[in-house]
């Protein structure tokens, strides 16, 4: 794609001064690379993985092959799904607005014709106080017991305002695409819609390294005929995007950073449609460091994880006919922003006509063993 190329298009203001860590296919194979001081070095012979790297004590003292400068760069840079080995995680109905509109989705039973009426009448009861509970609190028991009392609870609320967070698996490892990569919605699904969001990135001993851009595709049609289709409209081929590059903590950019942040959404039809929205982090439900700790509390990740943490948008914008909403078409050009992490950019497709994702982890272990990558010191073990 050309959407994006300059550093000015694709990074953060501050991109200069900022650690990044990224993939790149080379003529080898996939190569980490570690971005420092605006320059772009290939870490592969030190870290032959993003997990690998992300898993040392100081990753941006990793030892590489300096490609040049970051903006002499862009233009040729082949990027990859900024992870490989991690297992991408996925947090949801985190924003108030999120949880309204899942309750609107089962209510309507995915039909996109009913669900303007469901709107109305839970938006009449519970739009404004719902965004004020915390979690798990004895308000939040106390508003439950008020909507189970007008059968108007759901299981979404549950998850919304409950002590325990929805965590579940988004897409298997090294099936996520990248800036510039084809985004695939199921070709049987007829409403569904981007789902911009922060993804932090967790490495093996529970440490959050830093933060990317992803896109958390949702087929509403599919999840909202009934819940225990979550696998089926969120896994699919090229249904994840992430990127463009993981930003590292540090000095200049923290958790904080990730609590104040606005994530910006354009969509650019073919046909000429265009709509815009934006999720600000403030209005999540829960803070970002509580939902790592769930996904921790009864797991572990030894090649660590990334967890992607919700949107608050949910494009309600009529696109064609009045009353059925938003729904992608193919073509669309989808663009992701927050401005401490840059932009990411996919064209929209199916999932059967995106590429077939076919290189999967012994493909990945084959080509680093032939490289001679794989070293013995590469193997560690976490306490």
């Amino acid at each position: 794609m050309s959407d994006a190329s300059t550093a000015a298009d694709l990074l953060c203001a501050d991109w200069r001064s900022a650690t990044f860590v990224g993939r790149i296919a080379t003529p080898e194979g996939p190569s980490p690379i570690l971005i420092r001081d605006g320059m772009v070095y290939d870490v592969a012979a030190t870290a032959p993985t993003v997990s690998a790297l992300l898993a040392m004590d100081d990753p941006t003292a990793a030892a590489g092959e300096c490609l040049g400068a970051l903006d002499g760069l862009l233009s040729d840079l082949p990027l990859l799904s900024p992870v490989d080995l991690q297992c991408v995680k996925a947090a949801g109905v985190t924003f108030a607005v999120s949880a309204v509109e899942r309750v609107i989705e089962e209510r309507a039973r995915g039909d996109a014709n009913a669900a303007a009426s469901v709107r109305a009448k839970l938006e009449d009861r519970i739009g404004g106080s719902i965004r004020s509970v915390v979690p798990g609190t004895a308000e939040a028991a106390t508003l439950k017991a008020a909507l189970a009392d007008e059968g108007l609870w759901s299981q979404y609320l549950e998850v919304a305002i409950g002590p325990d967070a929805e965590i579940f698996t988004k897409a298997p490892v090294l099936s996520t695409v990248g800036w510039g990569a084809e985004i695939g919605v199921r070709s049987d699904s007829s409403w569904n819609n981007p789902e911009p969001e922060i993804v932090l990135v967790v490495d093996p001993r529970g440490r959050i390294m830093g933060a990317t851009l992803g896109n958390d595709v949702n087929l509403r049609d599919f999840e909202g005929r009934s819940a225990l289709l979550l696998g089926k409209a969120k896994d699919n081929n090229a249904s994840c995007a992430l990127g463009p590059f993981i930003r590292l903590f540090d000095q200049g950019f923290a958790m904080d950073d990730v609590r104040e942040a606005v994530v910006e959404l354009t969509i650019a039809g073919g046909d000429g449609y265009h709509l815009a929205g934006l999720s600000s982090m403030r209005e999540i439900s829960r803070d970002p460091e509580e939902l790592v700790r769930q996904a921790l509390s009864e797991h572990q990740y030894p090649d660590g994880f990334a967890l992607m943490l919700g949107t608050l948008f949910a494009p309600t914008q009529d696109r064609d006919a009045p009353g059925r909403g938003f729904t992608h078409k193919a073509g669309d050009v989808v663009r992701i922003s927050s401005r401490r992490l840059g932009t990411l950019v996919n064209r929209v497709t199916t999932s059967k006509a995106a590429p077939p994702w076919t290189e999967g982890i012994t493909a990945l272990m084959a080509n680093l063993a032939g490289r001679g990558l794989l070293q013995p010191q590469t193997v560690r073990e976490y306490n």
